[in-house]
């Protein structure tokens, strides 16, 4: 499977990075100088802070995507946030070519939105009007208007815009693609994402990065928790 997919490893040179650069504080990070993928969907999984945003950025980036997100022909920036891990990190790529691809991001979709809607006016394509629907409406039609089979998709918290039952279509939409040669990279904590069978799940958390089973994660022992034990775990956080 490694060899059929777009980008294989990821390889970091910490000697790029500042010695006081807060990157150096991430356990999950620091010092870490390879990561593989084996599947053709791979989850970052892990809590807030422990770095996988950054990560999933840092690729994106190293991959020629703008770090607001779009294709690799978008060029525009309304806030310069993206941290210098990008220029650390060096893509090992499979035996296919990189021909189509899309980074998407919920915490800057608006601009991204904004920018598909003029680009399509500039080209006399087919007129985009995402800010005519709801977030999570737009959202899920940019993907399913863009996402196709041989491309690959880093995608951040995309289920921060949709429902519960959103997120089964996207999950339908990224199985559909992955059949047909696609690669996604995915940073969630989504317990809905995160059940695509057959995809490669890795933790963040306990200052490592480490490949764990669906019912490991923090998303799915906290959701069925609550489910199982609703009223009694209410009672002992409110109350307390």
């Amino acid at each position: 499977m490694q060899d059929t997919l777009l980008i294989r490893e990821v390889r970091m040179d910490w000697d790029r990075i500042a010695q006081d650069s807060y990157l150096r504080r991430i356990p999950a990070l620091c010092g870490r100088s390879t990561l593989a993928f084996h599947k053709a969907v791979t989850f970052f999984a892990g809590e807030n802070g422990s770095g996988k945003s950054t990560l999933l950025e840092a690729i994106a980036v190293a991959a020629g995507f703008n770090p607001e997100g779009g294709t690799r022909n978008y060029h525009f920036s309304t806030y310069d946030s993206h941290s210098a891990l990008w220029n650390a990190v060096r893509l090992v790529r499979g035996v296919r070519p990189l021909q189509w691809g899309y980074f998407l991001r919920a915490e800057s979709f608006y601009n991204v939105a904004t920018q598909e809607e003029a680009y399509s006016r500039e080209q006399g394509g087919r007129p985009q009007h995402f800010h005519k629907r709801s977030h999570g409406e737009s959202f899920l039609a940019l993907m399913q208007d863009t996402f196709r089979g041989e491309g690959l998709y880093i995608l951040d918290e995309p289920e921060a815009a949709l429902s519960p039952q959103r997120q089964l279509t996207l999950l339908m939409e990224m199985d559909r693609c992955r059949r047909a040669g696609a690669q996604f990279l995915i940073a969630t904590h989504s317990p809905v994402l995160l059940g695509l069978p057959d995809a490669e799940i890795l933790s963040f958390d306990q200052g490592s990065i480490q490949p764990i089973a669906y019912e490991e994660t923090e998303s799915y022992r906290v959701t069925s928790m609550f489910i199982a034990h609703r009223e009694q775990l209410l009672r002992q956080i409110l109350d307390a």
